[in-house]
């Protein structure tokens, strides 16, 4: 049984870990929150870190009864989800590219809100709809060799535990990305956050193939 936990963690750590990419989001959380304190960049990321754990429990244990309740596919899902993630980068990629566009030095001068705190350092840019839709399937897959509701509690534990780490992950390299993107200096980090923009975008266009590309074996 402790081989099945074990398991139940690495399977839940692992598969979110590359979709959800903390690393590489960091240069792209620091330069939305470049005009924050440090006191502030700390307090922002401990509550996307807690909003993206929350987003992802709910994934893993309800996502799949939801889908299956509205009649809604994954594939359908990874379209959707892709087209979103594919907008935020998009738009975070051409971002200040216009000097005459006031309303965007605007807004970068402006502190993020509260309600900013979801949208979009936690979704999509860290929890997206390829972690949504990785968690639900991960979320689908029922345990064969649990024996009873104990051993069903142990593995939904190491799960939950899995997500613990994800968070805690995000967590660190959101609250040290300015030490670590400091040594870059500014058109270094500009340059990063470009980079991890169109990595973003790149991602995104992934998502939308693998759902469309699972649609249309469905359709044949």
């Amino acid at each position: 049984m402790v081989k099945e936990i074990a398991n139940s963690f690495l399977l839940v750590y692992a598969g979110l870990f590359p979709i959800v990419n903390p690393v590489g989001s960091a240069p792209v959380f620091l330069g939305l929150t470049r005009h924050c304190t440090d006191q502030e960049r700390r307090s922002l990321a401990r509550r996307v870190a807690v909003n993206g754990f929350f987003l992802l429990l709910g994934s893993l244990f309800v996502g799949s009864h939801v889908l299956e309740f509205f009649g809604i596919t994954l594939p359908v899902v990874r379209v959707a989800g892709g087209l979103v993630v594919s907008a935020f980068a998009w738009k975070l990629l051409h971002a200040g590219e216009e000097p005459g566009d006031r309303r965007t030095a605007d807004a970068a001068a402006e502190p993020i809100a509260a309600t900013d705190v979801f949208y979009p350092l936690t979704m999509p840019l860290t929890v997206g709809p390829g972690s949504i839709s990785v968690a639900i399937t991960l979320g689908s897959q029922r345990p064969k060799t649990a024996a009873g509701l104990a051993d069903l509690a142990l593995l939904g534990a190491a799960a939950i535990a899995g997500l613990v780490a994800i968070a805690a992950t995000v967590y660190i390299c959101y609250r040290f990305a300015e030490p670590i993107i400091s040594a870059l200096g500014e058109s270094g980090t500009n340059v990063l956050v470009r980079l991890s923009a169109f990595i973003l975008l790149c991602i995104g266009i992934q998502i939308i193939w693998s759902g469309y590309s699972a649609l249309v074996v469905v359709a044949t």
